[in-house]
């Protein structure tokens, strides 16, 4: 994950609770530590982007979508449904 991309991870594979077999996957395949002075970082971390007040706009429209979409498709089932027996 990019988020632990120059640091050290030991504790985030820790808290994750690997398996066994993780854990002898990273014996299998281990390289060796990386010295830092060897690498630059050129970029920061990917972090979880907080929701800005421009977003409750969009927010309040999905909530809507979510409500409206699911009537409309129960509403056209019963009128195609009532439309089959009318022919029939």
């Amino acid at each position: 994950m990019l988020f632990f991309v120059g640091k050290d991870a030991t504790n985030d594979f820790e808290d994750v609770g690997h398996s066994k077999t993780a854990r002898n996957m990273l014996d299998k395949y281990y390289i060796g530590d990386v010295d830092p002075l060897t690498f630059k970082v050129t970029h920061a971390p990917v972090l979880a982007r907080k929701a800005s007040t421009d977003d409750n706009s969009t927010s309040f429209m999905m909530k809507m979508l979510q409500l409206l979409v699911p009537i409309v498709i129960l509403g056209l089932a019963i009128v195609v449904r009532s439309y089959i027996k009318v022919e029939q």
